[in-house]
């Protein structure tokens, strides 16, 4: 840990100290910490990981613990967002022709829906939306409705955009492995604003003493809680599973370029979302936004950027991170100060040996050769090994892996 601030020297308001992995927070990003740290519904401390940085209404990379209550922007926008791994059998150096990796890339994208806004032509099948709409009743929550479930079932196995990936990695011993990051897609984003919307107008009304109306809240026990906590568990199911459809086709990618590679451990992982843990010998709802679990002996999986190392870890179970950790890098740089202070030479540089599709056109930050979209450039991000070393007493690194090939959403 870096540093413990008390309540006194939070603010006057503060009902909870802060306990921080990440050694200097953005102003903004401690700012919304001090206001979880006053919420009337937090309790114990809030937790701040290695790989911090500001998010809508509370820290990406935060943790806190609620008793009675959740708080759907404590989530996040992406319910389920999350990571997956596999480790092959096969020696990386099978794919270490740039010629047949980039044909192995592009075979994935033919067959997986990649960027925001593209989807399966076809609704996809999935026992999950028959469970879920069964549990309903008569009931149809207001973020439901019939064109939202067809782009549903028409995103599910899809990868999305922004910072979202499909990389295929060496570990050091010459491993192939395959990692990807994706959430629920606009499915968890309906849920979030549907939630925060009921709860800002219940809080309102009840003159709830909020820090930041960013952090509106549903205690467990009313009739929205429970709502959003059965919501928020279905946008977890339906995460898991499109991580696990996407992981199943690049693995028949690679067997039809690979014929003799075995998939040897799969690691599917979320890290925007809320739980029933115990900590401290109570029971509270731990809201990870940006985090992952890391309790002792759990796999976990925290990446970097698309030019640098990401690791699979071992959890400690360490109870003053609420056994969690970092779920990647973190940005030092926000999307459109990336693509206006980052020329082409130095992020093509950064990409060097890499096989990645080049740098998408962005509408703003003219530079030589246009405009491009930096916001994904390794430099947009933490030292992915400083931010290893700070969590040091949270997760065990066990093995280390460096890009080979990229898809970004």
């Amino acid at each position: 840990m870096e540093w413990i601030k008390d309540k006194r020297s939070i603010s006057a308001d503060a009902r909870v100290p802060i306990k921080s992995w990440c050694p200097d927070p953005e102003p903004e990003a401690l700012a919304q910490a001090a206001n979880l740290a006053a919420h009337p519904e937090v309790e114990g401390h809030v937790a701040l990981m290695p790989d911090c940085h500001v998010g809508f209404g509370m820290p990406i990379g935060g943790v806190i613990a609620c008793p009675r209550a959740v708080i759907p922007n404590a989530v996040g926008v992406d319910i389920g967002c999350g990571m997956g791994a596999v480790r092959t059998s096969q020696p990386a150096e099978t794919v270490a022709d740039r010629t047949r990796l980039r044909a192995i890339l592009e075979d994935i994208k033919r067959r997986i829906p990649v960027g925001e806004g593209h989807s399966h032509r076809s609704r996809q099948d999935w026992k999950g939306f028959e469970t879920f709409l069964d549990s309903l009743g008569d009931e149809t929550p207001g973020w439901l409705g019939a064109q939202g479930l067809d782009l549903d079932r028409k995103n599910l196995g899809t990868l999305g955009g922004g910072n979202h990936f499909i990389e295929l990695q060496a570990d050091t011993e010459g491993t192939l492995w395959i990692m990807l990051h994706s959430g629920s897609r606009n499915l968890g984003y309906r849920i979030a604003s549907h939630y925060h919307k009921r709860a800002l107008a219940l809080n309102q009304r009840w003159q709830s003493r909020l820090p930041a109306a960013d952090l509106a809240f549903l205690p467990i026990d009313c009739e929205e809680g429970q709502a959003y906590l059965r919501d928020m568990q279905f946008a977890l199911a339906y995460a898991a599973e499109n991580r696990r459809r996407m992981l199943a086709v690049v693995k028949e990618v690679l067997a039809d370029h690979l014929p003799r590679i075995a998939f040897v451990q799969e690691i599917n992982i979320h890290h925007n979302y809320a739980a029933r843990e115990e900590h401290f010998g109570r029971q509270v709802w731990v809201h990870r936004k940006g985090a992952t679990a890391a309790r002792r002996g759990e796999l976990g999986i925290i990446p970097g950027s698309m030019g640098t190392s990401s690791y699979i870890v071992r959890g400690r179970g360490n109870p003053d991170s609420f056994a969690s950790c970092s779920h990647g890098a973190g940005r030092v740089m926000g999307r459109a100060e990336a693509s206006r202070r980052l020329t082409l030479e130095e992020c093509d540089r950064a990409m060097e040996g890499i096989v990645f599709d080049r740098w998408p056109r962005s509408g703003g930050g003219k530079r030589r050769g246009g405009a491009f979209d930096f916001g994904e450039a390794p430099q947009a991000y933490k030292d992915i090994d400083r931010v290893i070393a700070q969590q040091l007493d949270l997760i065990e690194p066990l093995v280390k892996l460096r890009p080979l090939g990229v898809i970004k959403g």
